[in-house]
């Protein structure tokens, strides 16, 4: 089964980094002192998902816009957003990390890919323990393996999602109560996130359904597919009601595209289905038959992040016209928070304030827990289905992507619904 990166590349990638970060260290930057607090976007900025990089630096720089008008943080230092392309490669990741402290840069943000997060979370621990003083605080806004709020948790790493074990508790207890679900197919990309979701559809379905059938379980290269047809076939031939799925980018695309061009008759249950791209290739076939669990979406009930949704329109660049990343102007509101608790722009101060961290979010309130620096949050469950304008529901007033589909609400689950125990075991500095 192949992998992301082998083991052995991987090792060599980590040791080379290693050996670098122990030369002489260069002076700091100015971003990292000066005026202005510079934090490095590690995300595709090309290949198979650059799409997905661009939608979250546009939103991150857009988040950032807003606090430096606001004033800044400590005072009046400004934030700053500055893109490195990993190309979806953990390999590509510790290059750019490489670059970023030689730029005297410390702080990172990334989310595309829990393969990239792993090796970023490693190289970043070594490079602290060996740079006191120096060190590099991880903002993580959708890398989702739960491995990294427990066995492999660090101090020096935040996550501003759910993971995916907490999206998984949320959907299956709401697939619960679905009594025409009987066949599930499980389809996921074939890295550390995609084996996370598989499993823990398979442990929740049975404990929470134990009379629905797993008629199917496969796994595909991430980013290499170009037909799904093939899968779709075997969902079909499964006899499949219900296919749970993972994929994200032009996987999710991709995928669902397919499965409307052969006219598979199933209901998709997903994390990433509104993501970029997705509903405009999804087309009307989707229309009730797409769920999501997510932090947000623009028709929610009571919305009070509506004027900044509407206002990150207005001024988005072609081709990331939505309001995606609810989570990430939580964690942009957090980072400027902890930093004008601590008073302070060290990434270690800054790690202290946020732990703990409780924040009054547009969705209600949400808490960086201390034992693993896991954020908890409400989630809902929603069904894409046509927009009002189209002569959907009523409260399905604003599309996606001007597709004609838009989300509304099944269910709000309540931060507690999807809070779990935690087996981190935090190393302080």
């Amino acid at each position: 089964m192949k992998r992301l990166v082998r083991a052995a590349a991987f090792g060599a990638a980590l040791a080379t980094l290693a050996f670098g970060l122990q030369a002489q260290p260069k002076p700091a930057a100015k971003g990292a002192s000066g005026d202005t607090i510079k934090i490095a976007y590690i995300d595709p900025l090309s290949g198979t998902f650059a799409n997905v990089g661009e939608q979250g630096l546009a939103e991150f720089r857009f988040a950032v816009s807003r606090i430096n008008a606001a004033g800044g943080v400590l005072g009046g230092r400004k934030l700053e957003v500055i893109g490195f392309d990993n190309k979806t490669s953990p390999q590509e990741s510790l290059n750019q990390l490489k670059r970023v402290i030689d730029q005297g840069i410390q702080y990172i943000t990334q989310g595309n890919g829990s393969a990239v997060a792993g090796a970023l979370i490693e190289a970043i621990n070594r490079h602290n323990e060996r740079n006191p003083g120096k060190e590099i605080l991880y903002l993580n806004y959708a890398a989702v393996d739960p491995a990294y709020t427990n066995e492999k948790c660090s101090f020096w790493h935040f996550r501003f999602d759910a993971n995916s074990d907490m999206k998984m508790e949320s959907l299956t207890s709401w697939m619960a109560g679905r009594k025409e679900i009987k066949k599930v197919y499980l389809l996921n990309q074939d890295y550390s996130f995609g084996h996370a979701v598989k499993k823990a559809a398979r442990e929740y379905l049975a404990k929470k359904r134990p009379d629905i059938q797993i008629v199917g379980d496969d796994l595909h290269p991430l980013g290499k597919v170009t037909d799904f047809a093939p899968y779709v076939a075997k969902i079909k031939a499964a006899g499949a009601d219900t296919v749970i799925t993972g994929n994200w980018g032009n996987d999710m695309s991709l995928l669902v595209k397919a499965g409307r061009d052969a006219g598979l008759n199933v209901d998709w249950y997903t994390y990433y289905a509104g993501g970029l791209g997705t509903p405009t290739a999804m087309g009307e076939a989707a229309a009730g038959k797409v769920k999501i669990v997510a932090e947000y979406h623009s028709n929610v009930a009571n919305n009070k992040a509506a004027k900044w949704d509407a206002d990150y329109r207005k001024q988005a660049p072609k081709g990331n016209p939505d309001f995606y990343y609810l989570r990430g102007k939580i964690m942009w509101d957090m980072l400027a928070k902890a930093m004008n608790q601590a008073k302070s722009a060290d990434p270690k101060a800054v790690a202290i304030a946020l732990e703990g961290m409780k924040h009054e979010g547009e969705m209600g309130e949400v808490e960086m827990r201390k034992s693993d620096h896991q954020l908890i949050q409400p989630l809902y469950i929603m069904t894409i289905v046509k927009s009002a304008a189209k002569g959907g529901p009523k409260d399905a007033k604003i599309d996606m992507e001007g597709s004609g589909l838009a989300p509304i609400t099944e269910a709000r689950m309540e931060a507690f619904t999807s809070a779990q125990p935690t087996s981190c075991v935090m190393k302080r500095p």
